[in-house]
């Protein structure tokens, strides 16, 4: 995601205005005349609609999105926050995590060097990524994207015994494999009795025995 260019004249407002989306619904549709109606009248709260969308509250036509209603739950909010902004303003997140007032000469070279523009624009843009730090608890947002996972449960594998070696002389394999033999005998058509008596006295010497 690029870095945001988006910034307020107001930032010090930044914890009212966001504190305003907490109380009452979210609107179907995010727009100046809702600005206006939750009483932020003034033009230069305009930047708030932007601001909004870059940091994933809104999408390209105003609606609110689920990061939109999962802020509004006070509890989750701050660290709601600072999922946006390490989503939205990643790149500032290399130079010091989480960032602080501190790091704001560093911040606004950062956006000096991304969107070309002058030092009062560069420096608006670092106060208000700053005052969005000030309403965002980054701990919270680590420790709830580092827990892990429960663990997968899997059936339980059946018992079976080691393959012995083929190679070893105590080897026995559990099928002996044997031969059989289908013979048919097709005796002659004769009544006389020497005959047969012959012909198995034959197959018993040759076969059977």
């Amino acid at each position: 995601m690029a870095l945001p260019s988006t910034y307020l004249q107001v930032y010090g407002q930044i914890p009212d205005f966001f504190g305003k989306l907490q109380e009452g619904q979210a609107p179907a549709k995010f727009s100046q005349q809702h600005l206006k109606d939750i009483g932020f009248t003034s033009s230069n709260y305009r930047a708030f609609l932007p601001l909004l969308k870059s940091l994933g509250f809104l999408t390209a036509d105003g609606t609110p999105t689920a990061r939109y209603h999962a802020y509004r739950n006070r509890h989750d909010a701050p660290r709601v926050m600072a999922e946006a902004l390490r989503d939205a303003y990643a790149e500032l997140f290399f130079i010091k995590d989480p960032p602080t007032e501190k790091d704001r000469p560093l911040i606004e070279g950062k956006f000096k060097s991304v969107h070309n523009v002058a030092d009062r624009p560069a420096e608006l843009m670092a106060r208000t990524f700053l005052a969005l730090c000030k309403i965002a608890d980054f701990s919270a947002a680590a420790s709830h994207s580092s827990k892990p996972s429960p663990p997968e449960e899997y059936p339980l594998a059946m018992k079976s015994e080691p393959p012995k070696d083929q190679n070893d002389s105590h080897f026995e394999p559990k099928v002996k494999p044997s031969l059989h033999y289908n013979i048919q005998i097709h005796l002659p058509a004769t009544k006389d009795v020497e005959v047969y008596n012959a012909i198995f006295k034959s197959l018993k010497e040759h076969l059977l025995e």
